[in-house]
Parts: C-alpha cells; sequence; structure tokens
C-alpha cells in the first residue's frame, strides 16, 4: 500500500511501526457550531482509510479528538448566554448525531483538550525547561527559531513562512512567529491553574499533548485538512519534536478542499453549508457518496447537480444490493448455468483490483468504478431466473466492497417488528385486490403505504419494499 506523504511530497510504501498495528491521528473539530461540508470530508475519508486499513488486517488505533476550548468557544458561550463547557456538550453531542448519520464510525479514543490539561501543562515544561519555550506575563510561546526543521511540512523556511503569514503582534514576543503554548486568563474565560498563572492551553499543544499520551511519541499517520498544515501540523511538529527528541509522524497526510463557486468552503467566508443543511436536500447517504466519487488530494467542487449525480449512482448500487439479497433468499434452487459458473469465477478480479486502486494512495473514486463494473455484470447476470447461488456469490462480494467504503448502512434504529409486519400484511393484501383485479383496493393500499413512507419496487421476482 502506497500513501503520498505531504512531508516529503511523494507516494511512499505505507510500513507502520510495528508489524501488524497502526496507530493514527486525526485532528477533530473545534466544538461551536454544526459541522459543514468542509470539514466532513476529513470525518468521511479518514474514517475510509481506517476502514481500509482494517480490511487489510491491520489493528488499528484511531484517535479523534475535540478541541472543546477555544476562542471561537467562548465567543459562543458568551452570545447564547451559557457556558464554554455547555457550548462543548452541546456541539460534540450534535457531532456524534451527524457523524452516525454519515456512516462514520467512533474512534478508538475521542480524547477532549479539558480532560488532557496535566497532560499539556508537562508538555509545556517540558518545552521551557530545554529552551523551546518562554513565559512573559502568563502567557508561554514557543521558539520557532529555535527548532531547526521549523517549516518542513509546508516546505517553506522560516523566512518565508514569516514574511507571508498572519502574525498576532504580541510586543512580550522574541519572534512575531512564535505561537502561544499557554494563554494567560482573561476575565470570564475558562482557566486553570499552571506555574505560569492561571490560563488555558494553545491550540497546537493540545494535539501533541493528547497523541503523545494515547499513541506515543511517534506515531504512524497523522491527518487532517489541506488547511491544517500550517500553521496547526507545522507546529505540532516543532512541539512534538523538540520536547520528544524523536520524530513525530511517519506519513502525513492531507484531503484537499472543498470548493464553492472555486473558493473554499469555509466559515470564515460565509461561503459554506451545514452537513444537515446538505443532508436535508440529498441524504446523509448521498453525501457520503459524494465525498468518495473523488480522490481525497483533488478538490472537490460542491453543487447541487454532482450531488444528484451521487445520489443516482448510489441508488444504483442499493438497489442492485437489495436485489442480490433478495434473489439470493428467493432465486432459483439448483447448480448454476455455464454462464453463471463462468461470473462466478471471475469474481475474484473485482476484489483484486479494488485493493489494487486502493492500495494506489487510497483511491476511492477508481475502487468505486469497481463496484459499478460489478454491479453491471451481476444484473446482466441475474436477469430472468437466476440460482440462488449466483446471486448469493455476487451479493457476498458486493457487501464486501461496499463495506470497506461504508456505502450502505443504516442510520435509523432497528426496524420496528410491529411496523414490518403491518407492511407485510398490507402487501399481501394488495397483492390479493390485484389478483382479484380490484384495482381500486390495490392502488389504495399502495397510496397508504406510501403515506406510511414505504416504497414498493414491483420486480420480476416480486414485490419488494424499503423506506422512503
Amino acid at each position: 500500500m502506497k500513501l503520498f506523504n505531504t512531508m516529503t511530497m511523494k507516494k511512499e510504501e505505507f510500513v507502520p511501526i510495528e508489524p501488524g498495528k497502526v496507530r493514527m491521528y486525526t485532528c477533530g473539530p473545534t466544538v461551536y457550531n454544526y459541522i459543514h461540508v468542509g470539514n466532513a470530508r476529513p470525518i468521511i475519508m479518514f474514517d475510509v482509510l481506517r476502514r481500509y486499513l482494517e480490511y487489510r488486517g491491520y489493528a488499528v488505533t484511531f484517535v479523534q479528538n475535540f478541541t472543546d476550548v477555544d476562542d471561537k468557544i467562548i465567543n459562543r458561550a458568551n452570545e447564547e448566554g451559557i457556558s464554554s463547557a455547555q457550548v462543548a456538550e452541546k456541539y460534540i453531542e450534535e457531532y456524534f448525531r451527524d457523524a452516525k448519520a454519515l456512516g462514520v464510525r467512533p474512534a478508538t479514543i475521542h480524547p477532549k483538550a479539558t480532560e488532557n490539561i496535566p497532560n499539556i501543562l508537562e508538555m509545556v515544561q517540558t518545552l521551557v525547561d530545554k529552551g523551546y519555550a518562554y513565559p512573559v506575563g502568563g502567557d508561554v510561546y514557543y521558539r520557532t527559531g529555535k527548532f531547526e526543521g521549523y517549516g518542513k511540512l509546508s516546505h517553506q523556511p522560516l523566512e518565508e513562512l514569516q514574511a507571508g503569514a498572519r502574525i498576532d503582534v504580541n510586543d512580550g514576543k522574541e519572534n512575531p512567529m512564535d505561537f502561544a503554548l499557554w494563554k494567560a486568563a482573561k476575565p470570564g474565560e475558562p482557566a486553570w491553574d499552571s506555574p505560569w498563572g492561571k490560563g488555558r492551553p494553545g491550540w497546537h499543544i493540545e494535539c501533541s499533548a493528547m497523541s503523545n499520551r494515547y499513541l506515543g511519541k511517534t506515531i504512524d499517520l497523522h491527518c487532517g485538512g489541506q488547511d491544517l498544515a500550517f500553521p496547526h501540523h507545522e507546529n505540532e511538529i516543532a512541539q512534538s519534536e523538540a520536547a520528544n527528541g524523536c520524530r513525530f509522524v511517519n506519513y502525513w497526510v492531507h484531503n484537499g478542499f472543498i470548493n464553492i463557486d472555486n473558493k473554499k468552503m469555509s466559515k470564515s467566508l460565509g461561503n459554506f453549508f451545514t452537513v444537515r443543511e446538505a443532508a436535508a436536500a440529498y441524504g446523509y447517504h448521498t453525501i457520503r457518496m459524494f465525498m468518495l466519487m473523488s480522490h481525497y488530494r483533488s478538490p472537490l467542487n460542491y453543487s447541487g447537480e454532482i450531488l444528484l449525480q451521487a445520489q443516482n449512482a448510489l441508488e444504483r448500487v442499493k438497489t442492485a444490493y437489495d436485489n442480490l439479497k433478495f434473489l439470493m433468499e428467493n432465486g432459483a434452487d439448483g447448480e448454476m448455468t455455464a454462464a453463471e459458473r463462468a461470473f462466478a469465477d471471475s469474481l475474484g478480479k473485482y476484489r483484486e483490483r479494488f485493493i489494487e486502486d486502493m492500495d494506489d494512495d487510497f483511491n476511492t473514486a477508481d475502487a468505486i468504478s469497481v463496484i459499478f463494473e460489478l454491479v453491471r455484470e451481476a444484473n446482466t447476470v441475474t436477469a430472468g431466473t437466476p440460482t440462488r447461488a449466483v446471486a448469493g456469490a455476487a451479493f457476498a462480494l458486493l457487501d464486501e466492497l461496499q463495506g470497506v467504503l461504508g456505502l450502505i448502512y443504516d442510520d435509523q434504529p432497528a426496524e420496528d417488528d410491529a411496523l414490518k409486519e403491518q407492511v407485510e400484511a398490507l402487501i399481501q393484501a394488495r397483492q390479493q385486490a390485484r389478483a382479484e383485479k380490484n384495482w381500486a383496493e390495490a392502488d389504495r393500499i399502495r397510496d397508504a403505504l406510501k403515506d406510511m413512507g414505504i416504497v414498493l419496487m414491483d420486480t420480476k421476482q416480486g414485490v419488494q419494499w424499503k423506506k422512503a
């Protein structure tokens, strides 16, 4: 398997530190609002990367943090007249609601910055002791000029970064590029005791401390959006490597931006849609498909037309999935025909091509193309009256491959048994009415089912149904 490493700017063979095990960290959201579609891209893409690593046999320890203390959270708390902790808890809960609906599995660990203050203080103190940080009036700043490799992830020397970056001017800083590890307390803000007085952590140190605590000094994979490479990830490297005296991350993986009218989608520009707004129009499953139909490093343009294409593409896969499952359970018994046997014998090539595409820098777009080819061939072979055996073989492979990408999943509670019985009884009554040529009654039952949110599908193999 090869991944594009932002540090080296090339594809590299993925070799974990410990054979068979992967330590993976992804920067999670700052919880002051609902996640927007731009936030959803790394959440979905790195959920799939984790799934694929597990599919390939690795035991993955996946850490995704929550930044639950930050200026934006404090501002939102002041706007809503509640505490910062209440704001954070509210939007963490809303994050999990959206993530589940997007088919994203919970991380192995979801640490919060506020639960790791002792670890953060310990790392800041180590940096002060080593001369990489200095206190000024209750703040503590990192000396970027002392860290020899600063700029190696963004591939720019310190002088160029200093000239091009937006710098927070502070008379206490030794260098305009120095960044805060610890911020002195301000009235009305959450604060913790420290050797430098009451205050709270800077954003960058939080991830360094949490990664170090839960995954160790050197980790295999660090993932995030392209916009985090500088300054956030650059600063994480400087902090972690200065404090621990060793390499921080072996592979840096960054996803591309989502654009609207060729401009990056972001809250600061105001050109964003929350996941809930997009899902209300197109559905959560469609958003996931939309993300996976493009290579993770490519810029992705958000538009209704493209989302509709994703919706239709996903529906083709779902329809084939449902049909094959039905045929597996209700198809003809007996031996496969010669054509069916030839198709069943060829199924392995789809798995091989799927793995080949995913091994080539996690190429979900090409992997989905393989699934479409499998669906098309399976539809052709199982038209008419196929055997249960061939339908079962095709269903098993389709279920396996789509499961790696998480395309088909239930984001609702388990089907209520009473509802299921009611629907099946109504379908049977409708079939009886049709057999008696009582078309008015058959139509009435179909309309009643429609009002219940049930869609009927009349197929050659019988009536199937699903929730709208």
